[in-house]
């Protein structure tokens, strides 16, 4: 009898705490997997577009992907903007790097470019043309996509500005992309209301403060909302 117990007590429960020892293995990868699953649908979305994108001029925490990360940090989204800005970069510079801003693998993308096209007086058939290339890409590759516009000034003339402004509501409708047809437009209605264009405005009248930026992140944060709504649900 003494031996059958020893038996037992060397295979039996041996095998049994074994056998237990794996099962807590298991599920504990299990468990770790479980967290990394969880980890992997942080949703990322891609910023292309200019030194407007890229923070020209800003302190770091100040410039737009870092003020719209934590504004959607702030609503407890779960999500990633990445920095896609290129200072100086025109709309043929956004669609000649777009094969290595998608290597990434964003869920999304916003294209927020044409403000060196204007500077330069580049056409807007041009402009335009690269634009609709990029969304078109974005279209195939199924990353839904936000376009951001801005206006065009009156220096080129009537036709030249009314053919910039078109461009931004007419590709955001043939591609189905979210729109925000002037990215400066809340920093103009603030300077229209009395204040000085230098408390939004950088010295250069161009690029927008940290306070500039504020508005902007304002008014993009909830377009950007509804975007991650697109690229996967609530995030």
């Amino acid at each position: 009898m003494k031996k059958v117990l020893c038996t037992f007590s060397r295979y039996g429960v041996s095998d049994w705490a074994g056998k237990l020892r794996r099962a807590v293995t298991v599920g504990l990868f299990t468990l770790g997997a479980g967290i990394s699953v969880a980890q992997a649908e942080t949703l990322r979305i891609t910023a292309l577009g200019d030194s407007l994108t890229q923070g020209y001029g800003l302190e770091q925490g100040e410039g737009l992907v870092p003020q719209l990360q934590a504004w959607l940090d702030a609503r407890g989204h779960d999500v990633e903007i990445l920095n896609a800005g290129v200072s100086g970069d025109t709309t043929s510079g956004g669609l000649a790097r777009l094969d290595w801003t998608l290597a990434d693998e964003p869920d999304a993308m916003i294209v927020a470019l044409g403000g060196n096209d204007l500077l330069r007086g580049i056409d807007p058939a041009l402009s335009r043309d690269n634009l609709d290339r990029i969304l078109s890409r974005l279209e195939t590759e199924q990353v839904p996509a936000l376009l951001v516009g801005l206006p065009a000034p009156a220096n080129y003339g009537p036709e030249y500005q009314q053919d910039f402004a078109a461009m931004y509501p007419e590709l955001a409708a043939e591609h189905d992309a979210l729109l925000v047809p002037d990215m400066l437009a809340p920093l103009m209605a603030r300077v229209e209301s009395g204040a000085a264009p230098e408390t939004v405005m950088q010295g250069d009248m161009v690029h927008p403060n940290a306070t500039g930026v504020g508005l902007v992140v304002e008014q993009l944060g909830p377009v950007v909302e509804e975007l991650l709504t697109r690229a996967g649900g609530n995030s």
